[in-house]
């Protein structure tokens, strides 16, 4: 019994090791979340079999016309007046035809569809922008909970340091019992706001693994990155130069224009007339065999295509409206996004360079004079929860500016900001 107890020991080492590294957390930089999510969104997946779909198209559109087979057995006359000789006048016919189409309609049939594909690249590509701002946005959030977090922490972590040395006070008979428990009741606030970040966290990583489609455990999932800010972006005239060169919904709608133009080329072209040409075999007694050609032409006496050569001229103004509807909204969302980012700079700037150096200098001044008694009870916590709000609000502030980032971000249609 007493030799399988180092063996048993052993297994249970082994099995904590096991344990251990099934557990491990999956830590992802943006980079790597952003590559996960594109490989893995059922919508994006989605969308690109709309495109695969799109060019199938191509293919039937610049289908050629099959020709048609006629095969004619005429004259049988089983009624004859020699009725063992009913093939006499037997007359075979042979008929092969094709219909030739003019003015280049395959061609242009296959331009639209190509055209159709390309928007529906750019289309792809503005969903793909559109949830990449709702990742980005999780994974601030992310980001920020875990901040907030960790300053809690701090913050519970200072206050049973000052807890610890206002006890021994208290047994020194340097301050009243009545301090103390007014102490000792403050922790509840720290406590709760380590509890509320502690859940803001699990939750944001609940919507970053929903948007991922992964069944990973919260425990085993977590984010890292700068959470930070940067003084110095490009201009506004330089976003909106950026947006005009890469938003896919703009450059969807001009192709939808080019599209149009295409498409009312073809309803002219299919109101021409396309000819089928015939060729003839036959046998006609006593003419062992002929040949002969045929050409049929519709005549348009009536023009079945007005209306469609209407609704394409018209189709094509009214995807130039929408061009420009495009591009107003384009400088809108680009010029928003900036004056949103910029007053969040405006806040952050004087936060971190005079305000929470302040507020620390004060909270640490007047613990230590009411460590000694040069300060009241009501001075210590009141520099306390001035310095907690002052780092809770640059913490939000920060978060604030990561979302105006991730917001311009989108505007541009592509990463101008980290």
């Amino acid at each position: 019994m007493h030799r399988l107890v180092p063996h048993f020991g052993v297994g249970l080492l082994f099995a904590g090791c096991l344990t251990q590294q099934a557990l491990a957390q999956k830590t992802f930089t943006w980079e790597q979340l952003r590559d996960q999510f594109e490989a893995t969104n059922p919508t994006l997946r989605a969308g690109e079999i709309n495109i695969a779909e799109s060019r199938a198209q191509e293919t039937t559109a610049y289908l050629r016309p099959n020709p048609d087979f006629t095969s004619t057995v005429d004259q049988f006359d089983p009624f004859t007046a020699n009725p063992y000789r009913p093939l006499t006048y037997l007359l075979p016919y042979v008929s092969f035809s094709y219909l030739h189409e003019r003015r280049d309609k395959r061609e242009l049939r296959l331009e639209s569809n190509r055209k159709a594909t390309d928007i529906a690249e750019s289309t792809q590509a503005d969903l793909e922008r559109t949830l990449l701002f709702g990742l980005r946005g999780g994974f601030v959030q992310a980001l920020q909970a875990k901040a907030v977090l960790k300053l809690a922490q701090d913050n519970l972590a200072y206050w049973d340091h000052v807890l610890a040395v206002s006890r021994d006070r208290y047994k020194a008979g340097d301050i009243a019992e009545i301090d103390l428990d007014r102490l000792e009741l403050q922790r509840v606030q720290f406590e709760s706001d380590l509890l509320t970040a502690g859940v803001n966290l699990r939750t944001a990583k609940i919507q970053l693994l929903t948007l991922l489609n992964d069944r990973t455990p919260i425990e085993q999932f977590d984010v890292t990155g700068a959470y930070d800010f940067t003084v110095d972006i490009p201009t506004l005239e330089e976003f909106r130069r950026f947006a005009v060169e890469t938003r896919p919904d703009l450059k969807a709608a001009l192709q939808s224009v080019d599209k149009a133009k295409t498409d009312h080329t073809l309803a002219v072209a299919n109101g021409s007339t396309d000819p089928t040409f015939g060729l003839d075999l036959a046998h006609n007694p006593p003419i062992p065999v002929y040949v002969g050609f045929s050409v049929t032409i519709p005549l348009r006496i009536f023009d079945r295509n007005q209306g469609e050569k209407l609704r394409t001229e018209l189709d094509v103004t009214r995807n130039e409206k929408l061009r420009d509807a495009a591009l107003a909204q384009v400088f809108s969302d680009v010029d928003s996004a900036d004056a949103m980012l910029n007053g969040n700079l405006a806040l952050l700037r004087p936060y971190k360079a005079s305000y929470l150096p302040r507020a620390l200098k004060v909270r640490d001044t007047v613990a230590f004079a009411y460590q000694r008694g040069g300060a009241s009870l009501l001075d210590f916590l009141n520099a306390q929860s001035d310095y907690r709000s002052l780092e809770l609000n640059y913490l939000n502030l920060v978060g604030s500016y990561l979302t105006a980032a991730s917001q311009l971000n989108l505007a541009v249609g592509r990463e101008v900001i980290q």
